[in-house]
């Protein structure tokens, strides 16, 4: 199979080259980029605006003898649902279109995709035949149609409230309650729909004296979304413990629990939900835990091609540790099961210690840690050890002993990820060493930091031009000889966003431990010695990568300024 694919990619490759829509030298680059990223040669040439997504198509369709197809002229309405899962549409980028009798016909991009035909025939028992279409239209018609498939998200009206499917030991007899406690019910389960509608990443159920206030936080910011009456404070928080399955008699102490969310046969939302004691009851928070942003892809975190090549290749090496660092809330976890998504293949064996699990993950053995029978990060790192191991996840080295296992690891041909509450690469070096890990262990086994934030997008519908006076350009960090010819962009807010903002996108400082830095911190330099050296090895610092968002117009210079070290 694998020799027949690679056959079929040179007969598109050399295609493109005789029909002179791209060097040979440029294809050769893009199919060795794409193979390291795990995408099909189409869905790069693409994205990286290489070859035209219509033109593509048309040769692709042309040299393969597949039929070509207009997405937009086919009405969604009529595309056979629920034959294939939402993961294999993802993973696969294959669309189903119609079904005439035995033969399911599917749109795809990359006709050289012959595991996903494989694939889509077992999962369905149908004979699959392909069409080709444009990779651009396919994308937006996949999110179209995946979106229709979520029937429960979009049409959900109040008779659907008290009837979702949510994993919980007593849900039918609590739904099914038709006296004081149906209205809580539809209440609690109407927030919770209309949090993963917003893209919130949080939930606070909050008890005051004279008040109760539900807010939402969406795109890393706190908005007051409902003030239901102070004296169904216990109702709120009672029900959000059953559906949790935690202790509902005991409000003296706080506890944690996980609720599954059945949206369609195809999508589930997991949220953690943990309860304090306040003054005035139980303060419910639930953390949304959505599979799909684990699987967004290196492309959708927002790292410049310097940054991302220099992920890739420390994922690539068999050993050494990989540190991502920020504080809560920087999208620390997304970026480790992006890359643990990379290197998960089935001739790897890969297992993980987190505190708690978020998303689970197939294919990767994740543990989560219990510290009250003694099962720590060090504790579950030491027996990962022993389980003949390719890669490790270590949550967060918090102490001496799970930093020193984890170094050992690193140094004796395992691959370590992990993460560190610092503010910057330097300091995460510093931070080690003042754990009492040796300066020597340090600079032989860590081979590449990141550290991120995460900062609001602008809307792409209504951000406007910033005028910024030159000097002012200057004291934010813009080079004298660029601000003349600079177009900064600045928050408006209309109907389709927040603000002025809509999603978020990583800013990174991603440091390779060199040579230099290596010595540096075998010295026990400071962290402004080795922040320096990073700097005139050609590393961006949190702020400079900021200031390059702007640049770009992806965000504002005030947001930049809220997430990193402003002026």
């Amino acid at each position: 199979m694998g020799n027949n694919k690679q056959t079929l990619l040179s007969g598109l490759a050399k295609r493109l080259i005789n029909d002179s829509l791209i060097e040979e030298t440029a294809i050769q680059s893009a199919s060795d980029a794409a193979h390291s990223q795990k995408i099909p040669l189409v869905t790069y040439l693409v994205q990286n605006d290489l070859i035209n997504a219509n033109q593509l198509a048309q040769v692709a369709a042309d040299e393969f003898g597949t039929p070509i197809v207009q997405l937009e002229a086919l009405d969604p309405e009529t595309f056979p649902k629920e034959l294939i899962s939402e993961a294999l549409i993802r993973k696969h980028r294959a669309l189903p279109l119609y079904k005439r009798g035995t033969r399911l016909f599917i749109a795809v991009s990359d006709p050289t995709n012959l595991h996903a035909v494989d694939e889509i025939k077992f999962n369905t028992g149908l004979n699959i035949e392909t069409v080709v279409t444009a990779e651009d239209h396919l994308n937006q018609a996949i999110e179209s149609f995946l979106d229709q498939q979520d029937t429960s998200l979009d049409d959900m009206g109040d008779t659907d409230l008290d009837d979702l499917d949510i994993e919980s030991g007593v849900e039918k007899e609590e739904d099914t309650d038709t006296g004081d406690d149906a209205p809580i019910v539809r209440f609690v389960n109407k927030i919770l729909l209309d949090a993963i509608k917003t893209g919130a990443s949080d939930i606070h159920f909050e008890p005051y004296e004279k008040a109760y206030r539900i807010r939402l936080r969406t795109d890393g910011i706190l908005k007051e979304v409902a003030r239901p009456p102070v004296n169904l404070s216990g109702k709120l928080a009672a029900r959000l413990k059953v559906m949790s399955r935690m202790d509902i008699s005991e409000r003296r102490i706080p506890q944690d629990g996980r609720i599954k969310l059945k949206l369609s046969k195809t999508r589930a939302i997991d949220f953690r939900v943990s309860t304090l004691p306040t003054l005035f009851g139980e303060k419910v928070v639930l953390r949304i835990l959505d599979p799909d942003s684990a699987k967004l892809g290196i492309d959708a975190l927002g790292y410049e091609e310097s940054q991302k090549k220099l992920f890739l290749d420390a994922l690539d090496q068999p050993q050494g540790m990989i540190l991502v660092t920020g504080p809560t809330g920087s999208g620390k976890t997304v970026s480790l099961y992006t890359g643990l998504n990379i290197l998960n293949t089935p001739e790897r064996n890969i297992s993980t210690a987190e505190d708690p699990v978020e998303i689970n993950l197939e294919g990767i053995n994740q543990v989560n840690v219990h510290a009250k029978v003694g099962l720590n990060f060090g504790t579950a790192l030491r027996a990962f050890l022993r389980q003949d191991p390719d890669i490790v996840m270590v949550g967060e080295i918090r102490d001496l002993e799970t930093g020193e296992i984890a170094i050992k690891a690193a140094q004796t041909g395992h691959l370590v990820l992990s993460t560190l509450h610092t503010n910057s690469a330097p300091e995460t070096l510093t931070r080690l060493r003042n754990m009492g890990v040796p300066s020597f262990n340090i600079a032989t086994s860590v081979s590449l930091i990141i550290a991120q934030r995460l900062a609001r997008r602008l809307c792409k519908h209504c951000k406007e031009p910033a005028n910024v006076p030159h000097e002012a350009l200057m004291a934010q960090g813009f080079a004298e000889n660029e601000v003349e010819s600079i177009s900064l962009y600045k928050a408006v807010g209309c109907e389709k966003c927040a603000a002025g903002y809509k999603g978020r996108v990583g800013i990174y400082e991603v440091v390779k431990i060199t040579d230099k830095i290596g010595r540096i911190i075998m010295e026990d330099g400071n962290a402004i010695q080795i922040a320096d050296a990073a700097r005139e090895e050609g590393f961006n610092d949190l702020r400079a990568s900021g200031l390059e968002k702007a640049r770009q117009g992806v965000t504002s210079l005030e947001e930049v300024n809220r997430v990193t070290t402003g002026h």
